[in-house]
């Protein structure tokens, strides 16, 4: 508690890391020697030359930065279908449907179910702007100073615990009514009733929320990677806010 009213004070009467240092900032809120984690966040940035402050706009920038770089390529078509990574394929207590209609010669039904997630989860992308918008805004020292003891995509992670129960929320009737645009939820349909009425063991999974989950992993997972790019890829650091917090000597 003493702690986090240390960290507190030192926000409240504006004390800049260019008074104490943040590394001094750092070893009074966590007591204990944060050059380690300073050169791990930040390897390449001038730690003497960076204000509490700019740590935290560093952070947020790349944040915004990244998921703006991702809802935009994720919302593009074949943004999902075209990346091996993410693409939304058959669940797996599908996969054995997918096998034996397949043999049965609905193969292109079973392609047309499959494209159809995929657009659904392009679609429904988008809407994740603002939320990540209002929880990056909100970040605080405190949020920074996590993230400052987190790895390579500790921001993301942060990002992901902020913004986890709004996206399920705000994403599944955008998904449901997504499918239903690109007619996934017909497709899902002819798939499984053929397959019922040859087999004994009927599946009927919930389409909506099995996409959206692929969704939001595929999000998260496109969020991270440009994390990375910021940390480790100097061209990636396109405002001078990141140059100066990510950046070399």
């Amino acid at each position: 508690m003493k702690k986090v009213l240390l960290l507190v004070s030192i926000v409240g009467f504006g004390i800049t890391a260019n008074a104490q240092g943040l590394k001094g900032l750092i070893k009074k809120a966590a007591g204990k020697d944060s050059s380690n984690i300073l050169n791990k966040v930040l390897p390449g940035a001038n730690k003497d030359s960076l204000t509490t402050g700019d740590v935290v706009s560093g952070l947020k920038e790349a944040l915004e930065t990244g998921t703006n770089r991702s809802v935009q390529k994720l919302s593009a078509v074949d943004g999902f279908f075209g990346d091996a990574v993410i693409k939304v394929l058959m669940p797996e207590e599908a996969k054995k449907v997918e096998s034996t209609l397949r043999r049965l010669g609905m193969g292109k039904q079973v392609d047309e179910a499959i494209l159809s997630m995929n657009r659904a989860a392009e679609d429904a992308a988008k809407d994740a702007a603002p939320i990540f918008v209002n929880a990056i805004k909100g970040m605080t020292i405190q949020d920074a100073w996590g993230i400052l003891k987190g790895g390579d995509s500790s921001a993301t992670k942060y990002l992901r615990e902020k913004t986890i129960a709004q996206l399920t929320e705000a994403f599944r009737p955008v998904i449901e009514n997504s499918l239903t645009k690109v007619n996934a939820t017909k497709h899902w349909n002819t798939v499984f009733s053929a397959y019922n009425k040859v087999s004994p063991n009927k599946v009927n999974p919930d389409l909506t929320a099995y996409v959206t989950e692929k969704a939001m992993y595929g999000i998260f997972y496109q969020v991270a990677q440009e994390e990375m790019k910021i940390r480790k890829d100097p061209v990636a650091r396109t405002t001078d806010i990141l140059k100066k917090v990510f950046g070399s000597k």
